[in-house]
């Protein structure tokens, strides 16, 4: 039976109910996930011919990906490949063989008078290998996926007091993130 999305007003049998508000599939997808914003979603009205382009192309793909990955991040799962000194098993993330040496490795930079790059060449990474390592999240047992950091489900490999003294001298040498 055919109803009418209550943000679009597009009449289609591919309804679904959001808060028991009926939504076409386009608009279900960026619909809000809490209740109390739902009423300024609908207040705020579209034109179903304004997004048909939209819905014919089927343009929903990336978000809805984008939206399972930051579900993804919120349960604590990782999502890419693991990080130096880590391994992926069975879908988790678990220390590596080479797992003592991030700590090594952020305890010296934390300790070293060496500039970025002859500290890289050290430990045979490039700048932007070394940047990456020293700003994972993972490396204390969190996830951090578009602009938010959960709580993830590893094992964390260093403290986060070490890691928050790395981040402090980070920010008084002006290195940027990778």
């Amino acid at each position: 039976m055919k109803k009418e999305c209550s943000k679009c007003n597009y009449v289609s049998e591919k309804v679904k109910l959001k808060f028991g508000k009926p939504l076409c599939t386009f608009c279900f997808y960026f619909a809000p996930d809490k209740r109390e914003e739902m009423q300024q979603y609908l207040l705020e009205k579209v034109n179903f011919r304004a997004i048909e382009t939209y819905r014919k192309q089927n343009k929903l793909a990336g978000y809805r990906q984008k939206k399972g990955m930051i579900k993804k991040a919120k349960e604590g799962k990782i999502m890419n490949r693991a990080p130096f000194g880590y391994i992926i098993k069975e879908g988790n993330l678990f220390p590596a063989e080479n797992s003592k040496v991030i700590e090594k490795i952020f305890l010296e930079f934390n300790e070293t008078p060496l500039s970025l790059n002859r500290f890289s060449k050290k430990w045979g990474f490039s700048i932007n290998g070394v940047k990456k390592i020293l700003t994972n999240f993972t490396y204390v047992g969190k996830i951090k996926f578009a602009g938010e950091i959960h709580l993830g489900h590893h094992v964390p490999l260093l403290s986060s007091t070490l890691f928050n003294h790395v981040q402090d001298k980070l920010e008084r040498l002006k290195i940027k993130k990778p």
